[in-house]
């Protein structure tokens, strides 16, 4: 793959259409653009044009294109865009004529995007936001995705990164350059109170982890005893048929998942084997599931039908106990919700339940981790701050602290895909105007 070919691709759906949409980036998008459509347009102005096949002269197709000169463009390249017919033929010979041009290729996945990042258009975080805007599925997710692509957890990595960088600096001066007047005699009161600042942030985002169940999706899992209507809640609240019910015990042995949109929130319901003992082996592998599931729930409805014996639940994070088979005398259970999946009675009530259980998990505005990767970072960064701050406060070597702080910054840096060394020089000698 080579940066400076010029790539086209379709940006639009495959497949019959209105209009087609093809995106050209690098330095011969405006010959390109010539040779196919005779003038080039004011940049960003849409006009009509009639594109030619560069070796024939053949017309093509009536297109309205737009010129992007960069860098600013999307990908900070040169950039034009063909808004052509969506026929299959017509698309297949403007693709046919692109390819035709020297040093102009097919971009391979991502290569827009790739490129937006290396010209500092994006950072990581936003091209992540950018791919969880193409996969959100409700509208919580799409307005999370939006803030990400906006650079909330951009922004805030590289405020704490600049705070880290700060601390670094001040170490390597203490370290350095501890004869030179502008340096301030004691650093350790203002390192200290910085690290606690730093640390104490990237500390309470680390324990939101709204960001990343609303990105995933919060799992609710349906557990209880044998024939205590898990399938049939499960079909009632996907709304269709997705479990098998059968008056049989132990019908359900593996794990069934149904994604669905509860109050605009990614929720994603699990249907478990009943929970009882069995000689069975397959059923004793589909019980182990069905525990293993449950421990590892957001929420669990433990299920419980008005016949056979009291069954004790699991110790999980969270947990709601739902009368089933309501329609029928109840005697002696003690449940949060009584429904009966299969006339609809108390579903409503449930669902209400579950919007709320789902917006109390997910619903604070201030995540701003979506991801295990930025978790990991974030981590390594909170432990090299608290190994630097112990040091510091037990009068340990500053060489190992400034170690630690250089991982931590490293570790953020990791977050938005800036990693640079060389940014403590720049901080450092303009701080102290040192060796002038």
């Amino acid at each position: 793959m080579r940066s400076d070919d010029t790539i086209f691709a379709i940006a639009s759906g495959h497949g019959r259409a209105a209009v087609c949409l093809i995106r050209i980036s690098g330095p011969e998008s405006r010959s390109i653009l010539e040779r196919m459509a005779g003038r080039v347009p004011d940049p960003r102005r849409a006009v009509v044009r009639t594109l030619s096949d560069p070796s024939t002269g053949e017309p093509l197709d009536q297109a309205l294109i737009l010129w992007m000169p960069g860098p600013q463009s999307f990908t900070g390249e040169d950039q034009a865009e063909l808004h052509i017919h969506g026929g299959l033929a017509t698309r297949a010979a403007v693709l046919r004529a692109l390819g035709s041009f020297e040093n102009c290729r097919p971009a391979e996945a991502g290569e827009f995007t790739r490129r937006a990042f290396l010209n500092g258009r994006m950072d990581l975080s936003q091209v992540e936001g950018l791919a969880d805007i193409i996969d959100a599925e409700t509208e919580a997710q799409r307005r999370q995705a939006m803030l990400q692509l906006g650079g909330r957890l951009g922004h805030a990595a590289e405020e704490w990164r600049e705070t880290i960088l700060r601390i670094l600096a001040l170490l390597e001066a203490s370290l350095d350059f501890s004869d030179e007047g502008d340096v301030p005699e004691d650093l350790e009161a203002d390192i200290l109170r910085m690290i606690d600042e730093v640390q104490g942030a990237i500390g309470r985002a680390l324990a939101n982890r709204s960001g990343e169940r609303l990105r995933e999706g919060l799992t609710v899992v349906l557990a209880g005893p044998p024939n205590a209507g898990k399938s049939t809640l499960l079909n009632a609240l996907a709304q269709r048929d997705v479990a098998i019910v059968s008056p049989i015990p132990g019908t359900t042995r593996d794990v069934i998942e149904v994604h669905c949109d509860l109050g605009g929130l990614p929720v994603i319901i699990a249907d478990t084997a009943g929970m009882r003992e069995s000689a069975d082996l397959i059923e004793q592998e589909g019980v182990s599931r069905a525990l293993a599931r449950t421990q590892d729930a957001d929420l669990v409805l433990w299920l419980v039908p008005p016949e056979g014996e009291e069954s004790t639940p699991p110790s999980v994070r969270r947990l709601l106990k739902v009368g089933t088979k309501a329609d029928l005398k109840r005697s002696r259970h003690d449940c949060d919700l009584l429904v009966a999946a299969a006339t609809g009675q108390g579903l409503p009530e449930l669902i209400r339940r579950l919007e709320a259980e789902a917006a109390s998990m997910m619903g604070q505005g201030d995540a701003v981790i979506t991801r295990e990767r930025h978790r990991k970072a974030l981590e390594r960064a909170h432990g090299s701050l608290v190994r630097a701050r112990a040091m510091l406060a037990g009068r340990g070597p500053l060489e190992l602290a400034a170690e630690e702080v250089r991982l931590a910054a490293r570790a953020i840096g990791e977050i938005t895909g800036r990693v640079d060394v060389e940014d403590v020089l720049d901080r450092l000698f303009s701080s102290f105007c040192i060796g002038k």
